[in-house]
């Protein structure tokens, strides 16, 4: 976990994703329509890839991918960066992390 840590340290807004992982695009897509410009890492171009995801999967995120930070905070998978987005509440969390200014 200490290294999922250092790669959300100080960044308003990471996903973690896999390059064929429709899904993880999407959450980056709606992410990145609000302004923000999420950190990306995808696992399966990284040499150190399946530790993080086993980090991951050890957090509680299920499925490992994608997992978004924002704030330096876990807050969950598509679910519930979708749930957040219909009930208004995605945006402001944006806000308060820093990652946009509007």
């Amino acid at each position: 976990m200490d290294v999922i840590t250092s790669m959300v340290a100080e960044k308003p807004v990471v996903i973690f994703s896999k390059s064929t992982c429709c899904l993880s695009h999407s959450m980056t897509s709606l992410i990145r329509s609000f302004g923000a410009n999420p950190t990306v890492h995808e696992l399966d171009e990284m040499a150190n890839g399946q530790q993080i995801e086993s980090a991951l999967l050890h957090m509680g995120c299920q499925p490992s991918v994608p997992a978004v930070f924002i704030g330096q905070r876990f807050i969950g998978g598509s679910k519930k960066i979708m749930s957040l987005h219909v009930r208004n509440e995605l945006v402001p969390l944006l806000k308060n992390a820093g990652a946009i200014w509007i």
